[in-house]
């Protein structure tokens, strides 16, 4: 499920944790090809022609590079391949180019993400889009800004245009637009409260809790800053691919006969998505989803169950829109294709056998029900009137719970959540049996000055973050939060010791999981650990349940965030004051604007998160689950749905199941090591695969596996060159190509309510997809089965 996923933290170019037993191939790749001209030692290793990529250098890169030669490396390999030893302290940071280029980035992201994500097919804008479009702005500043010096002579001189637009500039640009790229999770909690509970929160407590959530990682992150930046050991792989970018952005590029450069194929290609998303974004929203058997059998409800791409299984639906690919899982573009494959094969799984046998077979009365919905149901199938059972005081009356009856899920829903529980516990394992020795060893020079590299050293004449600025930065929150929910407590529910326990989660796995993240690129989530927690500490308080998941869980994974973003300064040396005053500026610009964006929304749209609204694009599907969740573990409490008083309580098998499968995959290993393929068998991968379900639906999966296929496996196996010149050119321009027409669509068509009524605007055409199968379960617009 999407609330049950880590995706805040994954970064712009290798979203899903399972890239890192893969990533290596994209970084030889791209090194191979694009960036070994740059090292002519290792362009001689790997049988490069470096005598023809040096003639393109300049002389003074031909310096840098015969003294690379000769100084020593980062001792990871990955690592000596992809980040140069040079550096350059002159280079300026702080430009006028920089503060405007990012500030527009920053808030152009933050607007868009958070515009799109209330929407049935929300998009990502990651900051791929910013890192390449900035680059013919800013070499467009540098040539056409007065290059004037201002007060000339005095401790005030300064300069708007510097010289050229150089890469630490747009490090910085994109640290900015990295802050507007990831979405920001406490802005869930407002929403389901305003939307969904209809209770009051005002803007004040909610800004405080946004805040709060989003820089209350930053005192994690410098606490931590030391084992997890510094070292060589911590060398983040994901961060690797978007060193490759940079370099090959800034490298000069000749244009061959009868080829396009990466600039001019992004111009092509963004022209191209923006023209054509006004066909699925306004005129024929059937792109979307075409579920075609539907069309066949449009009175059947078997084939609308199996065929719809939104509401059922999704076969043979497919997604002819790009927000339809991406939107959950990313970019396919960016995903290497053996990871794609670990997907893929959980998708099947889950989908295509466990769900039907556990449908089919009534298992949790499960004909009773939608084969594929989040919502929440009675006994007969109806949905669950929530507002009935909440009291005065907005938490469970259990008289009214009793009388209601239980809450009930669709098969699938608590199928998800099993899935959950056992991605997290396949997760540990898998870590501990394939990396286990890696990380100790490399946890261990991590704590000491051996394990400091070249790139720690040529920091060293940088100036240093204090670490007192970060503990101040963790009092000053932690004193604003536990504020805000004392003196606001009618609001958030959370009482003072709830924020400390949450804390204390916090500051307890940042540590280890930092470890595992920036050895595997893996990252456990926490969020089911904090749900647990607190629903059976303090059952009845569904605020005070999203509160503490998000100060708990979220701090985490924003204090991840940072290090990640701490480490690409650190490869790309980028001053850390300035580095930390960019992460610092990013934050709360990114929390203004999405916060702004979402309250506009919300106060403008009469029926925002209505799904039983027509045609309505505006049915938040991220949020109705985190609605859910709330009522869950936060209304009702886990005891009561998975515990002794509940119906699922046999869900938490999956726990000791999730456990178990990786074991069996390092048994295998070990008892055929010729196969390699056998290592290649990610079992958190494989069962998280489809942790973004729901709001994710079938057509999502099936065409980003089929476009991932085509990328990561055909285009990549066959035509490399075309690969490592266009892939992420290409993902860049179709996110930012669909973005500004989505936005142009709403602010000329949408804010006017002027709409195309035809049957190719009806997103999914199978009306009884949704439909129960159980002898005599009546529900309004479905045949009753006898």
């Amino acid at each position: 499920m999407e609330e049950e996923s880590t995706h805040e933290i994954q970064t712009p170019l290798c979203k899903s944790p399972q890239c890192c037993n893969y990533v290596v191939i994209l970084l030889l790749v791209l090194n191979h090809s694009n960036l070994l001209s740059n090292f002519p030692a290792v362009s001689k290793q790997y049988g490069s022609n470096a005598a023809t990529s040096s003639s393109q250098a300049t002389k003074s890169l031909s310096e840098i590079n015969e003294m690379e030669e000769h100084e020593e490396n980062s001792p990871v390999e990955q690592v000596a391949l992809t980040v140069s030893t040079a550096d350059d302290p002159s280079l300026p940071v702080l430009t006028f180019r920089m503060w405007v280029l990012g500030t527009l980035s920053c808030v152009l992201l933050s607007f868009l993400n958070q515009f799109f994500w209330y929407r049935t097919e929300p998009l990502t804008i990651t900051a791929i889009s910013a890192q390449i479009a900035v680059v013919p702005l800013g070499q467009l500043m540098a040539a056409k800004i007065t290059d004037r010096v201002f007060f000339k002579g005095t401790r005030w001189e300064f300069t708007l245009n510097p010289g050229p637009f150089n890469v630490k500039e747009h490090v910085l640009i994109t640290i900015f637009a990295n802050s507007g790229a990831g979405s920001v999770y406490a802005i869930h909690i407002v929403t389901v409260v305003k939307v969904f509970y209809k209770k009051h929160i005002t803007f004040f407590v909610s800004l405080l809790v946004v805040f709060t959530t989003q820089v209350l990682g930053f005192g994690w992150a410098g606490i931590f800053r030391r084992y997890l930046v510094e070292p060589a050991a911590m060398w983040w792989p994901a961060n690797l691919v978007q060193v490759s970018l940079f370099r090959a952005l800034h490298e000069k590029e000749n244009r061959s006969k009868g080829s396009v450069t990466r600039t001019q194929f992004f111009v092509i290609a963004f022209i191209c998505s923006f023209a054509y998303y006004v066909f699925p974004g306004y005129l024929f929203e059937m792109l979307t989803s075409l579920s075609w058997i539907c069309w066949i059998f449009p009175k059947s409800v078997l084939a609308q169950q199996l065929g719809s791409g939104l509401y059922g299984l999704g076969i043979g639906a497919l997604g002819i829109d790009w927000s339809t690919i991406s939107s959950y899982l990313g970019s396919p573009l960016a995903s290497p294709w053996f990871a794609t494959a670990n997907v893929a094969a959980g998708f099947v799984f889950l989908m295509y056998v466990l769900i039907p046998i556990c449908y089919w077979l009534n298992v949790y009365h499960a004909k009773t029900f939608p084969i594929f919905s989040d919502e929440l149901f009675t006994s007969t199938g109806q949905e669950y009137n929530i507002s009935a059972i909440i009291d005065s005081k907005f938490h469970l009356d259990i008289a009214a719970y009793e009388r209601e009856g239980r809450l009930y899920l669709s098969t699938f829903f608590a199928v998800s959540y099993g899935v959950g529980f056992a991605a997290l516990t396949a997760t540990i394992v898998h870590v501990a049996l394939f990396h286990g020795s890696e990380i100790w060893e490399q946890s261990k020079a991590s704590f000491q000055e051996k394990g400091m590299d070249v790139h720690t050293k040529l920091m060293r004449k940088y100036k240093q973050v204090p670490e007192w600025w970060f503990v101040c930065i963790l009092l000053i929150t932690i004193a604003a939060t536990i504020f805000a929910c004392e003196y606001y407590n009618d609001q958030l529910q959370l009482p003072w010791w709830g924020v400390l326990l949450a804390c204390a989660i916090a500051i307890v796995f940042t540590l280890p999981i930092g470890i595992i993240t920036a050895i595997t690129n893996q990252t456990p989530g926490l969020n089911i650990i904090t749900e647990y927690i607190i629903g059976y500490i303090y059952p009845g308080y569904p605020v005070a349940n999203m509160c503490f998941k998000v100060y708990g869980y979220i701090s985490m994974t924003q204090a991840i965030t940072f290090l990640q973003d701490f480490k690409l300064g650190h490869y790309m040396k980028i001053p850390p004051r300035t580095m930390f005053m960019a992460q610092i500026v990013g934050t709360v610009i990114a929390c203004l604007v999405y916060l702004g964006t979402a309250w506009w929304l919300m106060e403008t749209i009469s029926d925002i998160c209505d799904t039983t609204a027509s045609n309505s694009v505006w049915t938040c599907p991220s949020d109705t689950v985190f609605y859910d969740a709330s009522v869950i573990w936060g209304l009702i409490g886990p005891r009561r749905i998975f515990g002794d008083l509940g119906t699922y309580e046999a869900i938490n098998w999956f726990f000791l199941a999730g456990a178990i499968a990786p074991v069996l995959v390092w048994l295998a290993s070990k008892a055929f090591p010729d196969q390699e393929w056998i290592r290649l068998i990610n079992m958190p991968v494989l069962i998280g695969a489809t942790g973004m379900m729901p709001p994710a639906t079938a057509v999502n999966y099936t065409t980003w596996i089929i476009v991932g296929f085509l990328s990561g496996f055909v285009v990549y196996r066959y035509r490399p060159d075309l690969w490592r010149r266009y892939n992420y050119v290409l993902s860049g321009a179709l996110d930012a190509g669909l973005a500004f027409m989505g936005v142009l669509i709403y602010f000329c068509l949408g804010l006017e309510g002027i709409s195309v009524d035809w049957w190719g605007n009806n997103l999914d055409g199978c009306p009884y997809a949704s439909c129960p199968t159980a002898e005599g379960v009546v529900v309004e617009g479905c045949p009753v089965f006898t």
